[in-house]
């Protein structure tokens, strides 16, 4: 057998033998590569930073998850709690999936670990779970007054009664809804949280479908994307840069990876805040070693090719 024909008839087993180990290896032994951020995270992370220290201002997260997608959601909602928390942001968060209220208090719990002083129904509150049907009607009712439209929190308690929402009334008081969701994110607040009252709009989707909300970014009606395990990893680059640090966002920083490389160092920060960064680094090796599968395969398709030209002239 020659070698092309050895490429050729290469057993697939060696091969996801090869894909397992190239990307479990980065997720035990961590490579540290780079991470470059894009304007549309930036833009986001910008957006939310903007309401730091403000009484008046919250971010609302919605929560349209399932467990399906959480290895490349999740760092995304770990990744903004962690940002609010440290920068002093309200934080409202809901869900309308079942499965999403309760990652919303698995978040949380993970987040909160970090921050004994972070207090519940004061410097953030959990909406909890709402039924499908209420979206719309709760959607629009924020903008006249969101203690009226939600009414109650998780744990069932009013929110008129609650010390979070002493500044707070409607959309005048909301920085940015943020969705979350492996579907279809952001249509809602887009079409009548942006359309109507002007609220800034951010987004958290799956690589696959990133693509699909670009237009929206360029018209405006979107102020920033979280791609994917890459979106993710670059929010949470940002979050260890600058509110990590207590400093205000630096576009010569963000846009300059020589300079951040000073900031921190990567091993130091706790696995669960750098999940998506060390996710990428397996994602960058799988990538590259298909990237050579697809080479070598060429290789032999063509090799054998001109072998059968041979075949055919003698």
């Amino acid at each position: 057998m020659n070698f092309s024909d050895s490429i050729q008839k290469i057993d697939r087993r060696y091969i996801y033998i090869i894909l397992a180990i190239v990307v479990i290896l980065p997720l035990i032994f961590p490579l540290g590569l780079k991470t470059f951020t894009t304007p549309p995270v930036r833009n986001l992370y910008k957006t939310i930073d903007a309401a730091a220290g403000k009484p008046n201002k919250a971010v609302f997260m919605d929560f349209a998850q399932s467990p399906s997608t959480l290895p490349e959601l999740y760092p995304m909602d770990i990744a903004i709690l962690r940002h609010c928390f440290l920068r002093n942001i309200k934080v409202f968060t809901i869900s309308y999936y079942p499965q999403g209220a309760a990652i919303i208090q698995m978040a949380i719990a993970e987040v909160k670990e970090e921050f004994p002083n972070i207090r519940q129904d004061v410097d953030y509150c959990n909406f909890g779970y709402k039924a499908w049907a209420l979206r719309l009607p709760i959607t629009l009712g924020m903008g006249d007054n969101i203690s009226e439209a939600i009414e109650t929190n998780g744990a069932g308690l009013r929110l008129d009664n609650l010390p979070i929402m002493k500044d707070i009334k409607n959309y005048d008081n909301i920085q940015i809804c943020v969705e979350i969701s492996g579907a279809a994110p952001g249509y809602i607040y887009i079409t009548y949280a942006r359309a109507r009252f002007g609220v800034n709009v951010g987004i958290g989707v799956t690589a696959v479908s990133a693509a699909d909300f670009y237009p929206y970014l360029q018209t405006g009606q979107l102020v920033g994307i979280l791609g994917g395990l890459k979106g993710a990893a670059e929010y949470e680059e940002l979050v260890e840069t600058f509110a990590q640090n207590g400093l205000p966002y630096s576009a010569e920083y963000a846009e300059n990876p020589t300079l951040k490389e000073e900031q921190y160092d990567l091993s130091k920060v706790p696995y669960k805040f750098k999940k998506a960064r060390i996710g990428m680094d397996s994602q960058a090796i799988a990538h590259l070693l298909i990237i050579l599968f697809i080479i070598l395969g060429n290789i032999g398709y063509f090799l054998d090719r001109k072998n059968e030209k041979k075949k055919f002239i003698k």
